[in-house]
């Protein structure tokens, strides 16, 4: 057997086709064409410098350090080098006409809705028994247990169980409602009363509720929250023809059970 694998263009577009992720690849390439159009009609360009800026941080997100890295990365991906500079330019116009829609809009719907952007740092051990939550509960606010023992002995997740069920920052849109509404309404550092959702009785440390500022990161987060939204509900108003007929193959007789079923 030949240790050569030939695969053609064919096969790989069939392999997209039985695996179902031609729709995927459809609609990213219509976001393209939607992005590359509403550039061009705001009279957006990408500049050289900030086309060389945009390789450098995909280089270094890729940790492309040396050049054979980056051979070898555009190699693996059969990409050229035009390849990766219109990768890098399709980044750069996405970037720019967003910020051209959205950054004049992010101020305001920030304190509109700035509750939503509260965030809050908490610990969070699920059981299944109601009682034994209420019971754990009551022992660490009379000193009796600590968060970091109870996470210890009762969460089975190994690096969940290291972090003491450390579950990061998240804002009131990361919890579920009955969830949000206890831990904003804790006075941190504590413990709430369990609460209980359809994943079992949550018993959750508050360790810090953090008021929100509109900082360069937010302010980015929103921008692009604001642009994916636009231009999900432009790519769902057209109609996207894809001319993938000649990779085809059905037979007559599969037509007409097609159309029978």
């Amino acid at each position: 057997m030949s240790n050569n694998l030939s695969i053609s263009a064919t096969e790989v577009i069939h392999n997209l086709k039985i695996t179902c992720q031609i729709p995927t690849v459809v609609e990213i390439i219509a976001k393209q064409k939607i992005i590359a159009d509403s550039a061009k009609e705001a009279g957006i360009v990408v500049e050289d410098e900030e086309l060389q800026q945009e390789g450098d941080r995909l280089r270094f997100a890729k940790k492309l350090v040396k050049v054979t890295e980056t051979w070898a990365w555009l190699k693996k991906h059969h990409l050229t080098l035009d390849d990766f500079e219109e990768l890098a330019h399709q980044n750069v116009l996405s970037q720019k006409l967003a910020h051209h829609l959205f950054a004049s809009k992010v101020e305001p719907l920030f304190y509109q809705n700035q509750l939503d952007y509260v965030a809050a740092v908490t610990y969070e051990v699920i059981l299944n028994d109601w009682d034994l939550a209420l019971e754990l509960f009551f022992a660490v606010q009379e000193l009796e247990a600590t968060f970091q023992e109870i996470a210890r002995e009762y969460i089975s997740d190994p690096d969940l169980r290291r972090n003491g069920g450390f579950m990061g920052t998240q804002r009131r849109t990361d919890l579920r409602p009955e969830i949000a509404a206890a831990v904003f309404a804790a006075s941190p550092p504590g413990i709430i009363k369990p609460v209980t959702t359809p994943k079992g009785v949550h018993l959750i440390w508050v360790e810090e509720i953090i008021q929100p500022k509109l900082d360069e990161q937010l302010h980015e987060k929103i921008v692009m929250q604001l642009f994916d939204s636009w231009l999900k509900q432009q790519t769902e108003q057209i109609q996207i023809i894809t001319q993938l007929d000649r990779f085809a193959v059905t037979s007559t007789s599969e037509e007409e059970a097609l159309k029978q079923a």
